[in-house]
């Protein structure tokens, strides 16, 4: 039989059109029920049964935390899985094993074997992904699986996984308008993801929210861990070498490769992952933890963290984009030695950008722009939006003019940062420096 699809990019280009896609459409292809990830998961014949895995929610650093875990896990011999979403250059980033993406003509071969259960369900292109994901880790036959939820946690089309262990990183606000305008209603979805008798770690102890969480717990007679009451970072040295005791004696002795302001606290939560997983019997050497902790960029090839695209001037991207996590980078950003600080941002249509400029300092120069997708907010209504902050600003069409009228005012010693939106960074990461 001829395949519907001959080529990577044709089957690429199907799924872009057929399904809907939250990261360019928005809310229009959120999904508010597991009808059709069950139907996906009975289809392929419950694929998610056949592996171990660690389930990740949380508002910010629930991406790092997942690749920290993914990379000492493959660090200790596991098989390791590991799913997150969104993209950043190539769809194959959201499904890897040991570090390598799933390959093209894999990708191919799902869609062209299985186009008719998609078109008949209409998945969205995550429910889509996730189906695929947990087929591939099972037909790869890996050991574990690192499996980072999409926007919530409940209703999350990962959320039919039991885990070894939960994680629920941080709670603030973002995509408020799909999982409520409070923080207790945005943790009441987090929370979603605790199993019935599954230890679940909390990577941040905060007042608002535990008592959400510990509910929950309590419900599901799931034991409850804080991270930074198992486990402490220390920073030893002047090569920001970094060590972290546990309660249980381990001294895990590193030199982190993630440098963004949030990692340290990342890095304690990851470490009470492993705490409870060696209590649970699972062999992790302390040598592939340290070894693991070090290397996570190359064991998983995560990107878009504190990422330097050029270092005269330095450009600094990352994908942090909601007030709390931009707080940490901007201030980060501040405090590194330069003369002028530059930055190129750009947002979607819901993001609220006044919570986003009362952080921005005052004396950088700032490039408002847009990313390619439907759902980016236009760059002229940035401009509006920003006329009674006085920012020194201009506007551009486009992440590629807005890096080149960067350059081409910045000095040596300057910093150029480029942020706002996971696209915006995408595109400029996509750019030849």
């Amino acid at each position: 039989m001829t395949p519907k699809f001959p080529t990577y990019l044709q089957a690429m280009d199907y799924l872009y059109q057929q399904l809907p896609f939250y990261q360019r459409s928005g809310k229009v292809a959120y999904k508010n029920n597991l009808d059709n990830t069950l139907k996906l998961d009975e289809y392929f014949h419950f694929p998610h049964q056949r592996f171990k895995s660690i389930h990740v929610a949380g508002t910010n650093g629930k991406g790092s935390v997942s690749h920290m875990l993914a990379s000492v896990l493959a660090q200790a011999g596991y098989r390791t899985g590991l799913y997150t979403s969104p993209h950043l250059l190539d769809y194959r980033e959201r499904i890897r094993v040991n570090g390598d993406m799933i390959a093209e003509e894999v990708v191919l071969q799902f869609v062209n074997n299985h186009w008719e259960i998609l078109e008949e369900l209409q998945p969205s292109f995550f429910e889509m992904s996730v189906a695929m994901a947990f087929w591939y880790f099972a037909d790869s036959q890996v050991d574990f699986a690192v499996v980072e939820t999409g926007l919530g946690g409940r209703l999350d089309s990962t959320n039919i996984v039991t885990p070894e262990v939960s994680v629920i990183t941080n709670i603030s606000f973002d995509h408020v308008e799909l999982l409520g305008n409070t923080l207790e209603a945005i943790a009441e979805e987090k929370a979603g993801i605790i199993k019935q008798g599954v230890p679940v770690v909390i990577g941040r102890k905060q007042p608002a929210v535990l008592p959400v969480f510990e509910k929950k717990a309590t419900e599901k007679d799931a034991p409850l861990y804080i991270a930074s009451e198992i486990c402490q970072i220390k920073r030893q040295g002047g090569n920001n070498n970094q060590i972290i005791h546990t309660n249980k004696g381990l001294e895990i002795s590193f030199t982190p490769d993630l440098k963004g302001p949030w990692q340290p606290e990342n890095y304690v939560t990851a470490a009470a992952v492993f705490e409870l997983l060696i209590k649970k019997q699972f062999e992790i050497p302390t040598k592939s933890l340290a070894k693991g902790f070090s290397a996570v960029i190359k064991n998983t090839g995560l990107m878009g963290r504190w990422h330097v695209l050029k270092e005269k001037p330095l450009i600094i991207c990352d994908t942090a984009h909601n007030s709390e996590g931009l707080s940490k980078i901007i201030s980060q950003l501040v405090s590194l030695p330069h003369h002028q600080l530059h930055m190129i941002m750009g947002f979607v249509n819901e993001k609220n950008t006044d919570s986003v400029f009362d952080l921005l300092p005052g004396q950088a120069r700032y490039y408002f722009t847009q990313a390619l997708l439907p759902r980016a907010l236009p760059y002229p209504e940035l401009l509006q939006r920003s006329k009674k902050y006085n920012f020194d600003c201009l506007g551009f069409s486009s992440v590629q003019k807005a890096v080149d009228a960067a350059l081409a005012v910045a000095l040596p010693n300057d910093v150029i940062f480029v942020g706002g939106s996971t696209f915006v960074v995408a595109e400029a990461m996509a750019l030849h420096f």
